[in-house]
Order: C-alpha cells, then sequence, then structure tokens
C-alpha cells in the first residue's frame, strides 16, 4: 500500500469538552472509559506526527437548531439539552489536550463529520483523497464518518488506536464492521509509516 500524502488529511472527530471530560455532556458515559483507553495521549501524538493537514470537527447547536433533525433518539437527546452544544458554550471547545496552535475546525449539527457541512468540497479542493480518522466515539461519529467519506469516494483509515468508545465490546465490533466497509484500520504507528514512506 503506498499514498501521496500530499494527498492525505486526518479528521479529528469530536475532541470536545462534552465528549472526553467529565464535566460534558457525555462525560458520565464516556469520560471513564476515555481517560482508561489512554487514547488522548495517542491521538495528540498522531495529530502532530502526521504531517498532513489536521481538521477538527465539533458537534454544536446554534440558535434556531441549524441543521439539527430530531430524527433519532440521539439528536433528540441533544436538541433538548442544547444550551451545552451552544457555538460558545464550554462544553464545545476542543480539549486543551489536543487543541495546540490554531487549529483547523469545522462544526456541524450531524453524526457524521462530513455531513451539514462543506468540509467534504474544502478537502476535495484541496486533492485531498485520503482519510485518516481519529475521535470519539468509535461506534458513533467515527464509524458513520468512514461510512459516509467511503461512500463519497474518499480512501478512509481509522486509526484504530486513537478511537475508542463507552464500551469495550462496541468499540471492538464497530472496528470489525470498519475493516470490511473502508480501506481498512490501520494503528497510529502502522498510519505514521504509510504517511512518511516518502519522506
Amino acid at each position: 500500500m503506498s499514498l501521496d500524502p500530499r494527498r492525505a488529511a486526518v479528521l479529528a472527530l469530536h475532541w470536545q469538552v462534552n465528549v472526553i471530560k467529565p464535566e460534558g455532556f457525555f462525560g458520565p458515559m464516556l469520560a471513564e472509559p476515555v481517560a482508561r483507553s489512554g487514547v488522548v495521549e495517542r491521538a495528540a501524538r498522531f495529530h502532530g506526527a502526521a504531517g498532513v493537514p489536521v481538521f477538527f470537527t465539533r458537534f454544536t447547536i446554534p440558535e434556531g437548531e441549524g441543521g439539527l433533525v430530531r430524527n433519532t433518539g440521539f439528536m433528540r437527546a441533544v436538541g433538548d439539552a442544547q444550551e451545552a452544544f451552544r457555538p460558545d458554550a464550554p462544553g464545545v471547545r476542543l480539549i486543551a489536550e489536543v487543541a495546540g496552535g490554531t487549529p483547523t475546525v469545522v462544526d456541524n449539527q450531524k453524526l457524521s463529520g462530513l455531513a451539514g457541512n462543506d468540509l467534504a468540497a474544502r478537502l476535495s479542493e484541496r486533492g485531498v483523497d485520503t482519510l485518516f480518522l481519529t475521535g470519539v466515539a468509535t461506534n458513533l461519529t467515527v464509524e458513520q464518518t468512514a461510512r459516509h467519506g467511503t461512500d463519497l469516494g474518499f480512501t478512509v483509515h481509522v486509526v484504530s488506536d486513537c478511537v475508542t468508545a463507552a464500551d469495550d465490546a462496541a468499540h471492538a465490533a464497530s472496528l470489525a464492521n470498519l475493516e470490511l466497509t473502508t480501506a481498512g484500520c490501520l494503528t497510529a504507528s502502522e498510519a505514521l509509516e504509510l504517511l512518511h514512506a516518502r519522506s
């Protein structure tokens, strides 16, 4: 397998306080397994070492709900708590561990990081055809974005040790699904080797 790193990017999905930290909206479900997994530190290292553009997605809900559609239990729940997801609310901030420098941030009101925004078009305009995904949770935004990106024509790799979920079994099952529905999962080490093969 080979790739042109000039045509690659990282999508860093939902590295925000509401998802990662105990005080966040999803903290009771996700903060402990995220901390236990060590995924934040691994993802931060990967983002810094990848040598390609990194795009951070945030789930936000502006006044008027933007593109939010309450067609699932998940979307109804966040819609009912939308004050916690306002673009200027503390919970939507990127966590400090991954937010160094001036990150490129894309907001939306969808589970897929490529839905309800112009990110796919921006990537294509830059000539990007290969995406490496990190984020939380594996079986939610990561899997949804990976499948969506694949359907849009991108070559998608989930960075398997830079994602996690609330439940180890759900995480493992999601990664198994993604092996079949994307170009395959890679560890951070494998992804970096691929990205730097021509350096």
